[in-house]
């Protein structure tokens, strides 16, 4: 059987930089499935017709097909039981809902004012026309006016990560002493910046740059191997 994950790609279809599908990636790989990944535009959409919706990750796996990044890690969870949990347990699954509602609703948009700029640029141009154009109206402002001053803004972004510095401080990842999807939640919005942007998001003296590093060398560093425009 083989699984199909489909996962957003840049201009170069070997930078793939979705959070959300790195989020998935890093899942598939925590519970050591392996899986056929597929690249998708994002002007694409009827290409994902058979899921029901219009967004990446997808993941088809036999006769389930699965979308958005945290159904795919239920799922993965529950149909392969066998295998490491990405929750440390059933109990482990409303805290860690609770990190996925913070970083889609805290971090990600952070990171978004400091890199979405970078993004555009790795796009091809039918690409580079709707993203444009989709964020601008989003933002009521152009993508350069939104992260103008990013210099001094990403200062405001590191504080707000602090309570993730708080836990890593003490263990190596947010898991503990080994990760869970909770780092897979997080560590994708600095995949998405790694992959499209030169930008630092971090400060070299950083507990989470450490933290960072050892999320790249996980799962015989598959992220670290990535296509990446800062790499």
């Amino acid at each position: 059987m083989t699984r199909i994950l489909y996962e957003l790609v840049a201009a170069d279809p070997a930078i793939r930089f979705s959070p959300y599908c790195w989020r998935s990636r890093m899942a598939l790989a925590h519970k050591g499935l392996a899986a056929e990944t597929r690249p998708w535009r994002f002007v694409e959409g009827d290409a994902l017709a058979f899921s029901g919706q219009g967004r990446v990750p997808v993941l088809v796996d036999g006769d389930e097909v699965i979308h958005d990044s945290w159904s795919i890690a239920l799922y993965l969870e529950e149909r392969y039981p066998d295998r490491p949990s990405l929750f440390g347990g059933e109990g482990g699954i409303a805290p860690t809902k609770f990190i996925n509602a913070w970083a889609d609703t805290v971090t990600l948009p952070a990171i978004s004012g400091l890199i979405v700029a970078d993004v555009w640029a790795g796009l091809d141009d039918e690409c580079k026309a709707y993203f444009r154009e989709s964020r601008e109206k989003r933002y009521g402002m152009t993508l350069e006016e939104f992260c103008a001053r990013r210099e001094e803004r990403v200062l405001d972004f590191r504080k707000l990560l602090q309570p993730v510095r708080a836990i890593v401080k003490d263990q190596p990842f947010i898991g503990g002493e080994a990760p869970t999807y909770a780092d897979y939640i997080v560590f994708g919005g600095f995949m998405w910046a790694r992959a499209t942007s030169s930008f630092e998001l971090l400060a070299a003296d950083d507990l989470l740059w450490s933290w960072r590093e050892r999320m790249l060398d996980l799962h015989d560093g598959c992220a670290r191997e990535a296509r990446c425009a800062a790499a």
